[in-house]
């Protein structure tokens, strides 16, 4: 855990500094590779294997590339796009934190340079292409992973670090819409604090901490101690199923409540292991980073071919559970070096 944290503050500090990968200082030169730009939605151990795969990207198809990780929410990722602008970059991947209030500030960026989004859309911006997975699909296979682990129904609680973002939001729909089994429809948004419920489940609430794990820890233990008959607790970001497993462990009902989760967390796979976790829906954060290089890469001499006709480059979401994630982990430190 401690090498992980030294890593993304490394990590962190190479996008603060705006640092390439090969350590210099990104300066303007006419006959210099591509400049381009990886910019998260914040800090989190997610965003460490999205930066191998800018870094062996980058190094593969010979651009200069920077990797920035904004500590301190929207107005941080804001100030480090201008930054980048500023530095004349080429291209811009990011993942917004709230695309309907930043399009217009999205859509004066895509005037001056290329720009995509990965992991989260901005789909009413002028981006050219979103790469990532359909969120609201990942979502409903998350609701199938909760059907299984809660077949006879219950009350459930939803963690997630913000709803603004666009992932977050049909994420979150789908799994009521799985769990509630209704037709497929991501257009749909049950408001959070609106009673949810039916097909013998109920949400009992949406809770947020904006990348605060204090505050994520806290929702979790508020969730237990106002709801005894609490049968699951669903993670939608990273952190969040680890904090969910460090209150139920500290509260005495590890074991007692189901959790499922998103993404590849290495507590979230142990806890898989241990039987702790009933499994994990997880996307493919190195591929976001290589596939984001590359498509900007290509973009920045004129070729449009890897840009699929209705702007969404897909990257499936996978279903890991006990019997996956030795292959799966295997798989995960080999794209790390480990």
């Amino acid at each position: 855990m401690r090498n992980t944290v030294a890593l993304i503050i490394a990590l962190a500090l190479i996008g603060y500094l705006a640092y390439s990968f090969n350590g210099s200082l990104v300066q303007p030169d006419a006959n210099a590779a591509p400049r381009l730009a990886f910019v998260t939605n914040g800090v989190a151990d997610f965003w460490v294997l999205a930066g191998k795969g800018v870094e062996d990207s980058a190094s593969e198809i010979g651009v200069d590339a920077s990797f920035h990780m904004p500590p301190d929410g929207l107005a941080d990722q804001k100030r480090i796009i201008e930054d980048l602008m500023v530095k004349g970059v080429d291209g811009i991947a990011v993942s917004p934190i709230d695309p309907v209030n930043q399009t217009p500030f999205l859509d004066r960026i895509a005037e001056q340079t290329l720009l995509i989004t990965h992991d989260s859309d901005a789909p009413d911006s002028k981006r050219i292409c979103f790469v990532g997975v359909d969120n609201y699909e990942a979502g409903r296979m998350c609701g199938e992973l909760v059907e299984e682990a809660l077949p006879n129904g219950g009350k459930v609680a939803i963690f997630v670090g913000r709803l603004e973002q666009d992932n977050a939001r049909l994420r979150r729909q789908g799994v009521i819409d799985q769990i509630l089994g209704r037709e497929w429809d991501s257009s749909r948004y049950d408001k959070p604090g609106e009673k949810i419920a039916g097909n013998g489940f109920e949400v009992v609430a949406t809770l947020t901490d904006q990348f605060d794990m204090a505050k994520g820890k806290a929702n979790v233990e508020d969730i237990l101690s106002r709801h005894d008959d609490i049968a699951g607790c669903i993670g939608l970001f990273a952190y969040n199923t680890p904090l969910i497993l460090e209150a139920l462990e500290q509260s005495g009902r590890s074991g007692k409540v189901k959790v499922i989760s998103f993404d590849e967390d290495e507590r979230t796979l142990q806890g898989i292991i241990d039987g702790t976790v009933h499994g994990t829906i997880v996307q493919n954060p190195y591929e976001y980073g290589a596939a984001s290089m590359r498509l900007l890469k290509a973009l920045t001499s004129g070729d449009r071919s890897g840009i699929p006709e209705n702007g969404i480059f897909k990257i499936p979401a996978r279903t890991i559970r006990k019997a996956e994630v030795e292959s799966f982990r295997k798989d995960m430190r080999k794209k790390l070096g480990k």
